[in-house]
């Protein structure tokens, strides 16, 4: 059989399960299992795809539930809100204020937290009411809490982006810092567009009076309650680019961590650390059945051909290797739109990353675009998961249309950080070169 056949045949089949509402990890499962058994020697396809399984999940996927732990303890505990307080206390009277304070508190949340779905509700729950009432309008409420959320894709410690480095086998602890000035450009370039937006149109953020805090106050706030979040920063991140801990080490080290700031702020109830490690487990063990059995498709696309096939044939099209890349980031934009990022990366990163390695461009370097464009499909309309957290955690007034609207800019300033980075790779690549070994 062809190898286009083939990965035509696979591709519908794993979408099909999609269609008809069967959960991921069990759609890759049902695929395994029945292309094992047909196209990889029967008994001995099934003996393989057993050995694959056993294979696939190994020690270093250890900082993927810390991280996620990392962000459930301080949304749970109120150590986040308090973050929110103390930044709110130094931001004067500027255009879009409650906006601007978003967007930085989402990208503190983004390095003490693994997950976007956290940061949505933590900020659609503190931020989102408080606009309400000073009668933002959704393009300067719902857009910067989305937009924010997804920081914590793009700034480490990133559960995705760890995931993403294991499916491509290159270092996790190098990507991690890979994707750091990227998140922070992210953060530079919403801010500047709250600013510029809500100056050019007052009526979408209404200036109000602020209470006037003293400068000794914010100080003390600030030691309080940021100083100390960044310890925790420092022990997640710090440690890993001066090459004193690995990225399994350093993750354990963050959430030891997270967990003692909630003792001290008195959060940490026996109640909030059942909740934490529950739910921390539940969304760990989805995510390590979905990888489970991406190591066996990626094997199966290997082994009929499919893989080899399809590199041969992207590498022998007249285009030259930048718009073959562009091509490439179109195909998961639109792919976005429709699945969730885990799926798009198992079906994806066998495909793509032989192809970008055979181009000549580095791995960390694609990653890091591709790992933006997977923040771009949480907020992708109509079926992004960021969305529709939005929507649970938005007052009932608020619609779907509504926030499908507000993040139409975001998705456009996303784009505008992809350009700058597709065009200077040494935003992605100069911080990794720089690590301590």
């Amino acid at each position: 059989m062809d190898w286009w056949l083939i990965l035509i045949i696979i591709l519908l089949g794993i979408l099909f399960l999609f269609a008809i509402g069967l959960p991921v990890a069990f759609s890759f499962f049902a695929l395994n299992i029945l292309a094992a058994f047909l196209l990889w020697r029967g008994q001995k396809g099934l003996d393989q795809f057993i050995l694959s399984l056993y294979g696939s999940i190994n020690f270093n996927m250890l900082p993927v539930p810390l991280f996620i732990l990392m962000g459930e303890v301080m949304f749970r505990t109120g150590v986040a809100p308090r973050m929110i307080e103390t930044l709110d206390k130094w931001i004067g009277r500027v255009p879009g204020r409650l906006s601007l304070l978003t967007v930085f508190g989402g990208a503190i949340f983004g390095a003490l937290s693994g997950a976007a779905t956290a940061s949505v509700a933590m900020l659609g729950t503190v931020m989102l009411p408080e606009m309400e009432k000073r009668g933002y309008k959704h393009p300067m409420s719902l857009g910067p809490i989305m937009g924010s959320a997804g920081l914590d894709i793009m700034i480490p410690p990133s559960a995705l982006g760890v995931i993403l480095a294991s499916l491509a086998r290159f270092s996790i602890g190098k990507f991690l810092f890979a994707i750091i000035i990227p998140g922070l450009i992210m953060a530079v370039i919403y801010a500047a567009y709250v600013v510029i937006r809500c100056t050019l149109q007052p009526s979408l953020a209404p200036v109000y009076e602020i209470p006037r805090i003293s400068f000794r106050e914010k100080i003390i706030a600030t030691i309080q309650y940021i100083i100390p979040l960044g310890s925790v920063i420092f022990l997640a991140m710090g440690l890993i680019y001066l090459g004193v801990a690995t990225p399994n080490e350093a993750a354990a080290l963050g959430a030891v961590g997270c967990y003692v700031l909630a003792f001290f702020y008195r959060g940490l109830k026996w109640e909030v650390v059942k909740s934490t490690l529950l739910d921390s487990t539940k969304i760990s063990a989805m995510i390590f059945l979905i990888l489970a059995g991406s190591v066996a498709f990626s094997q199966i696309m290997a082994y009929t051909g499919a893989t080899g096939g399809m590199i041969d044939f992207i590498l022998k099209l007249p285009l030259p290797p930048l718009a073959l890349l562009i091509a490439m980031q179109m195909v998961l934009l639109f792919m976005g739109c429709f699945i969730d990022a885990l799926p798009i990366m198992i079906i994806t990163v066998p495909i793509f990353m032989p192809v970008i390695m055979a181009l000549g461009f580095d791995p960390i370097w694609f990653g890091a675009i591709m790992l933006l464009n997977m923040q771009m499909g949480t907020l992708s309309p109509p079926f992004g998961l960021v969305l529709f957290v939005m929507r649970g955690v938005a007052p009932p007034h608020i619609r779907m249309r509504d926030i499908y609207l507000a993040v139409y800019p975001i998705l456009g300033l996303d784009l505008i950080v992809m350009a700058i980075m597709i065009i200077f790779p040494q935003v992605v690549l100069w911080l990794p070169s720089m690590m301590i070994k």
